[in-house]
C-alpha cells in the first residue's frame, strides 16, 4: 500500500456525499480557508444567537449539517446507518458545553447513559463519550488538581462528580461498550486523570472499557502514560487511551505566560507530531496492556500506525486499535481506512443548534489555524468534483 495513494482515493472518501452535499462541503471549506471571514462569521453568529435572531435555519442548513449528526440521537440515526454501510462506526458526542449547575450535570449524565443504551443496541456505535466538566464545575476540578482545599459544599460536589463517573463507567461495563473520556485544560486535568485511573482499576480488569484522553501537544503525556502502565501492572488492569494532538493550545500558552509558569505545550508543531508518533508507537508495542483510539486528521501518523501494525503483526481489525476522525472532516482518511478493513469511527456531535455553536466555532477556528488541513480538504473535494464532472 503505497503511502501516496491510499488517502487520495476521492471516490471512496466521498461515496456517501450527494452532488449537492459535495458542493456544500467545498463551499464551507472555501469559507473556512479565509481567516478574516471566520473571525467575522464567528462574531456575527455569536451575536445573532445571543440576540435570538432567526439564524438557526441557516446555520442548520450549512455548517451544522456538515459537522453535526443532528439535534437528537434519533436525528443522527440516518447518518449513523449511512456511514456504517461503508464500515465506519459512530461515536455520538453530546456537544453541549460550559454548564455550571447540578441539574445540568445530571442531565448530561442521563444523556450519556441513554447514548450507552443506544450504543448497546447498535453495532454501528462502538463507543460512548463525555467530558469531565460535563459532570461537574470546572472550578472544583481545578482546585482538586492544584491541591487547594475544597469548601464543605465543594466536597459534596466532588462526591457527586465521582458518583456520576462511577454510574456511567459501570453502565459502560455492563453494556460492554467502550467509554471515551475527553481531555480538557491542563489545570483541571490532573484530577480527571486520577479519577479516570480509579475507574480503570475498577472496570478494566479484563479489557479496556474506560478510556482516558492524552492530548499530545503536552510534552509530559508519554511519561504520564508510562507511569500509568507501571500502575496497571501492579494493580492488574488494562489501559484504554484516546490519543489526540490537543484542542486548547492558545489558551494553555496564554495562561502559562500570564501566571509565569513554563508552558506544558511542546515548543512547536514538529515536537508535537513527534510526541504523538512516539506515544502511538509505545502503545502499539504494548498492545496486550493498552488499547488505543487514534484520534488524528494527520495522514503521516495514520500511515505510521498502519506500518507499525504490520510490523508488530497486529491484525487490521484487532478490536484494541481504532482510528477516529471528526464528522465532516478528513473523510479521505476515515473511509479509505475502513475500505482497507481497519476499525474506524467518526465523532458525531449532536445537540440543539444553539448549544452546539461553541463546538462549531471551535472547529472553524481550528481549521483556519491548522496550516494545510483546509487546503488538503479543498483539493480533494475539487478532485472529486472533477471526477464527477460537476
Amino acid at each position: 500500500m503505497a503511502q501516496n495513494n491510499l488517502f487520495d482515493n476521492t471516490k471512496t472518501a466521498f461515496a456517501l456525499k450527494s452532488d449537492s452535499e459535495l458542493e456544500r462541503a467545498y463551499f464551507l471549506f472555501k469559507m473556512i480557508s479565509n481567516e478574516p471571514l471566520v473571525r467575522i462569521g464567528t462574531a456575527v453568529t455569536n451575536f445573532a444567537i445571543k440576540a435570538h435572531l432567526p439564524v438557526q435555519g441557516l446555520i442548520r442548513a450549512t455548517v451544522f449539517d456538515h459537522f453535526c449528526g443532528g439535534v437528537s440521537e434519533e436525528d443522527c440515526l440516518p447518518v449513523v446507518d449511512k456511514m456504517f454501510s461503508k464500515g465506519v462506526g459512530s461515536v455520538l458526542d453530546y456537544s453541549v458545553e460550559g454548564k455550571e449547575e447540578e441539574a445540568q450535570f445530571d442531565a448530561v449524565l442521563e444523556k450519556t447513559l441513554e447514548i450507552l443504551d443506544f450504543a448497546d443496541q447498535k453495532e454501528a456505535m462502538s463507543f460512548g463519550v463525555f467530558k469531565p466538566t460535563g459532570f461537574g464545575r470546572f472550578l472544583v476540578w481545578q482546585k482538586k488538581t492544584e491541591g487547594v482545599a475544597l469548601t464543605a459544599e465543594e466536597e459534596k460536589e466532588w462526591e457527586r462528580i465521582e458518583e456520576r463517573f462511577d454510574i456511567v463507567c459501570k453502565k459502560a461495563y455492563d453494556c460492554d461498550v467502550a467509554l471515551l473520556i475527553d481531555g480538557e485544560e491542563s489545570w483541571m486535568q490532573g484530577a480527571a486523570d486520577e479519577l479516570v485511573a480509579k475507574m480503570m482499576r475498577k472496570y478494566n480488569k479484563k479489557k479496556a472499557i474506560v478510556f482516558n484522553t492524552l492530548q499530545l501537544y503536552r510534552h509530559d503525556r508519554l511519561a504520564y502514560l508510562q507511569q500509568l502502565h507501571e500502575e496497571a501492572r501492579v494493580y492488574d488492569f488494562k489501559i484504554g487511551v484516546k490519543i489526540v494532538r490537543g484542542a486548547y493550545m492558545e489558551k494553555e500558552n496564554e495562561r502559562a505566560e500570564e501566571k509565569g509558569y513554563p508552558t506544558p505545550i511542546c515548543r512547536d508543531k514538529a515536537h508535537t507530531d513527534q510526541n504523538f508518533d512516539n506515544t502511538m508507537k509505545y502503545i502499539l508495542e504494548h498492545i496486550n496492556d493498552i488499547s488505543v483510539f487514534i484520534g488524528t486528521h494527520n495522514e503521516h501518523s495514520s500511515y505510521l500506525a498502519i506500518q507499525l501494525m504490520n510490523k508488530l503483526g497486529i491484525a487490521k481489525d484487532d478490536n484494541r486499535v481504532w482510528f477516529g476522525q471528526l464528522y465532516g472532516m478528513s473523510d479521505h482518511i476515515s473511509f479509505n481506512l475502513a475500505e482497507e478493513g481497519y476499525n474506524v469511527a467518526k465523532y458525531l456531535p449532536f445537540g440543539p443548534v444553539r448549544d452546539v455553536m461553541p463546538y462549531l466555532i471551535r472547529r472553524a477556528e481550528e481549521n483556519t489555524s491548522v496550516a494545510g488541513q483546509t487546503s488538503r480538504e479543498l483539493n480533494l473535494l475539487s478532485q472529486e468534483k472533477k471526477r464527477r464532472k460537476l
